[in-house]
């Protein structure tokens, strides 16, 4: 039996907090905490800490699910969240003002973990906003020197969406491997 640890990154209103709690099989614990600055426009509540959910296997092993905060201010949580885990899953918000922008700050910001461990990226939002589309992601991971990086358009509320995410990023840490 094993146990695993999967980070979700990514920007404000992203579906970071969503995607945790769709692929947890127990109730999700959150830190969410009134928006007190911009993320007000966004949405009402925002995590300060982190989510938390967890993934059982068929094995008996588990996936231990992080969300991180989005807003940069809290970045010295996702050095915390990051320890001991075996890879990012992040989230971009596809309606945000530059959302290929946001994924690559974020790729630097977790740069160190990244060269570690694996990532998937998973594209929301694209109901409301199509464009840009996954080719110019493509090209954004292949300039950043990951164009192995599988890449998706997911819906966070979707427990299959999610589970394809985690399934994808843990080929690319072990082909053999199924979530």
């Amino acid at each position: 039996m094993s146990h695993y640890k999967i980070i979700f990154g990514g920007p404000v209103g992203a579906g970071k907090t969503t995607a945790v709690a769709a692929a947890s099989d127990i109730p999700p614990v959150r830190t969410d905490a009134a928006a007190s600055d911009e993320v007000r426009s966004i949405k009402p509540l925002t995590t300060v800490a982190m989510d938390y959910g967890l993934m059982k296997l068929a094995d008996g092993s588990t996936i231990h699910l992080y969300g991180t905060p989005g807003q940069d201010r809290f970045d010295f949580m996702w050095e915390i969240l990051t320890m001991g885990g075996i890879a990012l899953i992040l989230l971009v918000d596809n309606s945000r003002a530059d959302p290929v922008k946001d994924m690559r700050f974020y790729l630097q910001a977790f740069k160190d973990f990244i060269s570690r461990t694996a990532v998937a990226i998973g594209v929301t939002h694209t109901d409301a906003a199509p464009l840009p589309e996954l080719s110019a992601y493509a090209q954004a991971l292949e300039e950043e020197g990951m164009s192995c990086a599988p890449i998706f358009t997911v819906d966070a509320r979707n427990k299959r969406d999610i589970c394809l995410l985690i399934e994808a990023v843990l080929s690319v840490i072990d082909p053999l491997a199924r979530a």
